[in-house]
């Protein structure tokens, strides 16, 4: 009866799970029961963590151009979070929330954001 002879080398962990796969291999849908768990969305993580400026509360949501383009010139002269000037801070918090909405920005909404860009362009002494 012949045994099999041990090998000094350790036998490598079991790395796949139950699917049989890597988890290197599984896609985006394996963890979506992770994703459940966590309500915060990128962009959150974006506004919370970035160097961008703070700026008021849904400031974007109310209010027309002018208060718009009033608040993010106050914010962002004011601050100390920036790392350009106060006009690229201002236009890229603008840029970054109507991009951010995407499709689900009503056409009257986007409109007046892009006023407040000209206002804030006018609001900083620049060519609209």
């Amino acid at each position: 009866m012949a045994t099999r002879k041990s090998t000094s080398k350790s036998r490598r962990p079991v790395t796949r799970g139950k699917s049989g796969r890597p988890p290197r291999q599984r896609h985006a849908k394996a963890h979506a029961a992770h994703a459940a768990k966590s309500p915060k969305k990128w962009s959150h993580h974006v506004i919370e963590t970035s160097d961008a400026m703070d700026i008021q509360h849904d400031v974007f949501k109310t209010g027309s151009a002018e208060s718009i383009a009033q608040s993010l010139k106050q914010s962002s002269t004011k601050s100390r979070r920036r790392k350009g000037t106060p006009f690229q801070s201002a236009m890229s918090m603008l840029n970054f929330y109507i991009n951010r909405a995407g499709k689900n920005l009503p056409k009257t909404r986007r409109d007046t954001l892009q006023q407040a860009k000209r206002k804030l362009r006018e609001a900083f002494g620049r060519a609209p």
